[in-house]
């Protein structure tokens, strides 16, 4: 009849040294289209089908109901569409080209086809891609919050290896985040 997958993937792996499965023999044959048709043949002619007890389609038709039923009920009891939430922002609507490195990234439109896409533009705030209201919007209200960055007061100390940088009083360095 021909070789097995298995003489064949290791007679590919003799020949081109590779590390082929029996497996992946099968997948490249099917995929190939090569000889399944007259394994599927050959088959059919010497095991024709048997029809299942009516039993087991009872069962199974029994099942398909069970699955419909769920199904509607799921249809019939839908739930709300969740209140969506929104923020009273004067959005600049800025384009992707036009936004600068400081300007808030939550996009406006592109909900229907052919629609641009827009962004807010206003001031992100700080460590955020968006601005205070859209930051806000973004987050789960229902999450705990995050714990608040604390700005803390830090001066240079002169070494004497350091002693060649130049030092800047406290208040200054709290100045420029």
């Amino acid at each position: 009849m021909g070789m097995s997958f298995a003489e064949i993937a290791r007679a590919i792996n003799k020949e081109f040294k590779t590390h082929y499965s029996r497996c992946a023999a099968i997948g490249r044959a099917r995929r190939l289209g090569l000889g399944f048709d007259r394994l599927l043949d050959e088959l059919a002619s010497v095991a024709p089908l048997v029809p299942k007890a009516p039993s087991s389609n009872l069962h199974k038709m029994v099942k398909d109901q069970e699955a419909l039923a769920q199904w509607l009920a799921r249809l019939a009891h839908r739930k709300e569409m969740p209140k969506l939430r929104c923020v009273a922002v004067e959005p600049r609507l800025l384009s992707l080209l036009e936004l600068e490195a400081g300007d808030c990234r939550y996009p406006y439109g592109g909900d229907e086809e052919g629609e641009a896409i827009t962004f807010c533009g206003r001031p992100k705030r700080w460590g955020s891609s968006y601005c205070a209201a859209h930051f806000h919007l973004t987050r789960n209200q229902d999450a705990a919050p995050q714990r608040a960055v604390v700005a803390a007061a830090l001066r240079v100390v002169a070494t004497p290896s350091a002693s060649r940088f130049r030092r800047y009083p406290i208040s200054q360095l709290q100045g420029s985040n």
